[in-house]
């Protein structure tokens, strides 16, 4: 029993990051029909927002509010000047996306530099469950994860906001029939979508070293749990997250990591090969 809790412990930290960092990339590809490789980058934005926080005085707090909003500003100005010259041309939008990627890791290093950096999470301790000790602030992630996903389904189900962009997503063209702004949707959701991966960046940083190139790590992995999932389907995120994140945690007790994540991107594919619309489609 004790091994078996952090083991369980350790699967739900992993699929929770994934689970927010994933939202936001299901609603721009599932929306937009957009490959966002820079999406991982806002990942590394959030997680550096905590660390020039931190660097002036500021708390984690600070930085857990301020970082969606950094995230917020830059994925709506990136999609008002760049991203929306490219919608029509997917392979347009890749290349753009990926260029994107590489300024954002260069200037970050060049402001930061190329050393890894290191930031204080809220919660030093341990708490203990069923005899095993593990970590308060993996416990804090857990559970402020799981909140967020609730008030994304949330704003989804029950705002304005929401039924635009479900009925975007459903149909673009019925939808701007119907009275919906396609550019203000459009906009938005890619903002919205950066900030809930800036938000990812904080929750991350204080379990790891922050470089300009961590968000990499997660990108694969974010567009494996959207496809396995289900482009554009909310509760496909959270399939994907649980296959993807729990497999990865599985095998890492019994081989190396990075042996474990190639296996699970070749499940992935296997399952696309026979769900090629994913396990929950929208």
């Amino acid at each position: 029993m004790e091994s078996f809790v952090p083991f369980a412990l350790n699967a739900l930290t992993l699929i929770s990051i994934l689970l927010i960092v994933s939202i936001g990339l299901a609603i721009i590809f599932g929306l937009m029909n957009v490959i966002n490789l820079a999406h991982g980058e806002f990942i590394t934005i959030g997680a550096f927002t905590l660390v020039a926080i931190q660097a002036v005085g500021g708390s984690f707090w600070l930085a857990l509010l301020a970082a969606p909003a950094v995230g917020y500003a830059i994925g709506f100005a990136l999609e008002k000047t760049l991203v929306v010259r490219v919608y029509r041309n997917p392979l347009h939008a890749i290349l753009v996306t990926w260029g994107l990627s590489l300024i954002i890791q260069q200037v970050i290093q060049l402001i930061f530099g190329p050393a890894p950096q290191r930031v204080v999470g809220p919660f030093p301790g341990f708490v203990t469950i069923a005899g095993a000790n593990y970590p308060a602030y993996r416990l804090f992630l857990i559970g402020f994860a799981l909140s967020v996903f609730v008030g994304v389904i949330l704003l989804f189900k029950k705002s304005r906001f929401g039924l635009d962009l479900r009925a975007s997503i459903q149909s673009t063209e019925m939808a701007s029939v119907m009275g919906v702004n396609a550019d203000r949707i459009n906009a938005q959701a890619f903002a919205f979508g950066a900030a809930l991966a800036a938000l990812a960046g904080v929750l991350l940083a204080p379990l790891t070293a922050v470089t300009a190139y961590m968000g990499i790590n997660y990108l694969a992995r974010s567009f494996f749990v959207v496809l396995v999932g289900g482009a554009g389907s909310i509760s496909g995120v959270a399939a994907g997250s649980g296959i993807i994140g729990g497999l990865e945690t599985a095998l890492s007790y019994q081989i190396p990591a990075t042996v474990a994540q190639a296996l699970v991107l070749i499940l992935a594919i296997v399952i696309l090969r026979f769900r090629p619309r994913g396990i929950l489609p929208s």
